[in-house]
């Protein structure tokens, strides 16, 4: 169908049961496409310098009147004529949009990081997670223009606020290694942030450990807490038998429950929180005497044996009669395995008086032990589980007796 364009032609225009045009007929290629919904829209159809037949879209209608799509098709046919091709060009500058946008530090981590990142990391989501809450200022960012006074600035707003700089340097590196994959992926050509050095760190603090009176109060607090469980359980019985209820089973197992034997499991192997929740018993040899945390639960990645002292042997051999199924420590609540116990440590900790110790400590107190013993270091990396020989000389102070026997080999030369 051939018409002129115009306001009149346009605003009466009908639906039909098929999509059907209205060509101009001043203006070659002007047309407007009526949809069977009543939509219009314009376009300039047109053929490019190598005779390939295109078309572009103005606009639609009655977002753009009649005569600024006349005027906009008149502009498009003027660039056709100078031998332009202005749909390939929208197409071109389409593209280099949807590409500016995946170049900007958010843009990568949704379009494609956070989908390689959960399928690929064992904590894919928190990582997703703290570089949202860290660093979302600079996710409209385009990655190649993040600079080194970014992080500058964000580190100091964060040492000022309290943060450890062991932490403010384990979030940068998080950042870090994201725009590595983005380079790697070939979205940009090189890390901006490569030179960024992290904070200095005192890799030999203080690390704390439960002294031998620390210990046995929470040994104590430990069995008194079971005793607890047990008489609460009695006197529960008490109470329903008194009022006619059905009484629940007497605790004649070892353990009431699970926090005395995943604190002695940690106690005498040093395992990570993660590492004890996901422990399966698959993993346990009683024969061996020995059991083994899988790579995929290790925070290094890499699988370690580690040996059963008499005292955790007995533990989990008590512990497997009064409990079954694929993970050693299953939550009575999800009947899972375990995604955190804050209530019960808190109130233990208390319980044995016990300030400023984490669960984490007693990994700490496991290799303080060894040290102070006099295991070698190497011995006590490999049962640790760490990467390097760096991490585990953190504990070497605790072993004063060579330090001391090498200063007085000084009083022996003099002699």
């Amino acid at each position: 169908m051939q018409k002129h364009l115009s306001v009149p032609i346009v605003k009466n225009l009908q639906p039909a049961e098929k999509p059907y045009e209205v060509v101009d007929d001043e203006l070659k290629g002007f047309l407007a496409r009526v949809q069977p919904s009543g939509v219009v829209t314009f376009y300039l159809s047109y053929r490019n310098q190598a005779g390939l037949k295109s078309r572009y879209r103005i606009g639609r209608h009655p977002g753009i009147t009649v005569p600024a799509a006349r005027k906009a098709a008149e502009k498009i046919a003027g660039k056709v004529i100078q031998g332009e091709d202005p749909h390939n060009q929208k197409k071109l500058e389409r593209a280099k949009t949807v590409k500016a946008k995946k170049e900007t530090l958010g843009g990568f981590i949704e379009n494609q990081y956070k989908k390689w990142a959960l399928t690929h990391q064992k904590r894919g989501n928190e990582t997703i997670i703290l570089l949202e809450s860290n660093f979302k200022h600079l996710y409209s960012t385009r990655m190649s223009k993040v600079t080194a006074w970014d992080i500058q600035k964000w580190r100091s707003d964060k040492t000022k606020s309290g943060l450890a700089p062991s932490t403010i340097n384990r979030r940068v590196a998080t950042l870090k290694a994201v725009i590595n994959k983005a380079v790697e992926w070939d979205v940009i050509e090189s890390n901006p942030l490569q030179k960024v050095k992290p904070l200095k760190v005192d890799k030999k603090s203080r690390v704390r450990y439960l002294s031998v009176d620390e210990e046995a109060r929470l040994r104590e607090a430990l069995k008194g807490r079971e005793e607890d469980i047990r008489l609460g359980r009695e006197s529960g019985n008490d109470w329903r038998n008194k009022r006619g209820y059905v009484e629940l089973s007497a605790i004649e197992a070892a353990y009431a429950d699970h926090l005395q034997p995943m604190v002695l499991l940690s106690l005498n192997t040093g395992m990570r929180r993660g590492e004890v929740f996901n422990l399966k018993w698959q993993d346990v040899d009683f024969g061996k005497r020995q059991l083994t945390v899988e790579g995929t639960t290790s925070k290094s990645g890499q699988t370690r044996h580690i040996s059963l002292n008499s005292e955790v042997w007995q533990v989990l051999k008590a512990w497997s009669e009064q409990k079954d199924g694929e993970y050693v420590f299953v939550s009575p609540v999800s009947g899972y395995r375990f995604d955190n116990i804050k209530t019960s440590w808190s109130l233990l900790r208390d319980r044995a008086g016990l300030s400023d110790f984490r669960f984490h400590d007693l990994r700490h107190t496991f290799a303080s032990k060894l040290v102070m013993a006099g295991i070698n270091l190497y011995t006590i990396k490999e049962l640790m589980g760490h990467s390097t020989i760096q991490m585990t000389e953190r504990y070497a102070h605790l072993a004063p007796a060579h330090r001391a026997s090498a200063v007085e080999a000084l009083v022996s030369k003099i002699t």
